[in-house]
């Protein structure tokens, strides 16, 4: 009887739960309902067997229990009961199934008027790319992957050179208009996912997938890649933005094509020195920095890097927060520089200063494990990597180390809704679970002799993978 009154509870808690849960779907956003009806049919057709199986359980129990004066039959075969069970298992099999062949049947069938949109997926980040005006995307191979081509864009390619790119983890849809997603990645398997879409495909090295939806409402959306890509691989994040027709049109004006891309001109070092002597006051002349002024080292980060944080200090990205006092100094100089221009100028002369060695207390032993998660991204030797958008570490003081990691621990930096970098870094320091494992990481990061940065070549596994021809 303890076990009969047990199965009840089990029937009636489990449906209590599953209509008062909290975690269900998040709210439409696409065209994809028969998505959810698909799921919610599975949910009926499973449930009602639960139910059905542990009530007839709980039954048999109860009328069978055991009985001194009553003996049980043995019927090893019941023909008229086996033929029930195979036709009700089969139509509910078939209830299960049927709808999602009609859904997938309507999943790959794209719309003639979808707008054509590539997302490139690399550890850990993302890149999007649209086609010109001539609707086509121009050739792409991961062997032409540099810092000023980081799509591989093939640059003798005339369908290439009006593709407009988009070099970061926050791309712009159109309210309203149906999309074709054009999938590739550099390196390893990926998966393209928004919950709210409530679609989602892999990315798998030297092919070419897709998908398609029509975004049906305006705002933000995390985009997540849901596959095992690697260490952290749950840091690989980005953000759909979902705009009206008119604002989208206005961000989609804002963004270069490749052929703007490769018409920069070089960086002026020589304004970019004169550009620099106010920094100098506090980061040295050599780019040194200075632990009395809270000025950390500059000299042999990436002008990549230095451009990004010179934005971010001039757009409030970074060094907004209220607990952020050297930040919002820095925020105050940033915006003494004009321009972009100016900023890159600046970048560029900061890269061609040689960095120093420096020092730190701390286990550099115990550090050493620890900093195998960020190598990863930063490098064996601390030198920094284009690619995953991770600037160079070895050379950096140990006090802007130590109080960098801290501040991305408290939220005091990365937390701003456009430092998509900044995120993954507020939960990779996570991981350092207490001061002294900050100490340790921060000792054995400032032993490194450090190494020029580069531009992380193709993995050999790889095959050179052209774009379709749309």
């Amino acid at each position: 009887m303890a076990l009969v009154v047990a199965l009840v509870i089990l029937i009636i808690a489990t449906l209590i739960f599953h209509f008062t849960s909290p975690w269900w779907f998040t709210p439409l956003a696409s065209n994809w309902q028969t998505i959810d009806d698909t799921i919610n049919i599975t949910f009926w057709v499973t449930g009602l067997v639960f139910i059905a199986v542990n009530s007839f359980l709980a039954f048999a129990l109860f009328r069978y229990r055991f009985d001194r004066n009553r003996r049980a039959d043995y019927e090893p075969e019941n023909k008229k009961l086996e033929t029930w069970l195979v036709i009700a298992t089969g139509l509910g099999i078939a209830a299960m199934l049927a709808p999602g062949l009609f859904v997938w049947n309507s999943f790959i069938k794209v719309p003639k008027e979808a707008h054509l949109v590539e997302a490139v997926g690399q550890q850990w980040s993302w890149s999007f790319r649209l086609p010109g005006a001539d609707g086509q995307f121009g050739q792409s191979a991961v062997e032409l992957i540099t810092e000023q081509n980081p799509f591989g864009i093939n640059p003798d390619d005339v369908n290439g050179l009006d593709d407009v790119l988009i070099k970061g983890n926050e791309m712009h849809l159109q309210q309203g208009q149906a999309i074709k997603l054009q999938l590739r990645s550099k390196d390893v398997l990926h998966s393209f996912s928004v919950p709210q879409f409530r679609v989602k495909m892999d990315l798998v090295p030297g092919l070419t997938s897709y998908m398609w939806f029509t975004p049906t409402k305006a705002g933000r959306f995390e985009l997540l890649c849901q596959e095992l890509c690697g260490m952290a691989h749950y840091t690989m994040r980005g953000i759909i933005q979902v705009d009206p027709p008119t604002e989208y049109q206005t961000w989609l004006a804002s963004q270069p094509t490749f052929s703007q891309t490769q018409q920069k001109p070089q960086a002026d070092n020589v304004a970019g020195k004169g550009l620099y002597q106010s920094c100098s006051a506090c980061h040295g002349q050599a780019g040194e920095g200075n632990v009395a002024l809270d000025a950390p080292a500059l000299a042999g980060q990436g002008a990549w890097y230095l451009e990004r944080q010179l934005q971010y200090f001039q757009q409030g990205i970074r060094g907004a927060h209220k607990d952020d006092v050297q930040g919002q100094q820095m925020a105050a100089m940033a915006r003494m520089l004009a321009n972009n221009e100016a900023i890159r100028q600046i970048s560029a002369y900061i890269a061609t200063l040689s960095p120093k060695s420096a020092t730190a207390s701390g286990d550099a032993g115990k550090g050493k494990a620890l900093y195998h998660n960020c190598s990863f991204c930063h490098g064996e030797a601390g030198e920094g990597n284009y690619n995953q958008n991770a600037p160079r570490l070895a050379g950096q003081h140990d006090w802007y180390l130590r109080r960098q990691l801290e501040h991305f621990k408290q939220g005091i930096r990365g937390a701003h809704q456009q430092d998509l970098f900044g995120k993954q870094m507020i939960m990779m320091s996570r991981l350092l679970q207490s001061p002294q494992a900050i100490d340790d990481v921060v000792a054995y990061i400032t032993a490194l002799p450090g190494a020029v940065e580069t531009i992380e070549e193709p993995r050999q596994t790889l095959t050179a993978q052209t774009a379709e021809q749309e």
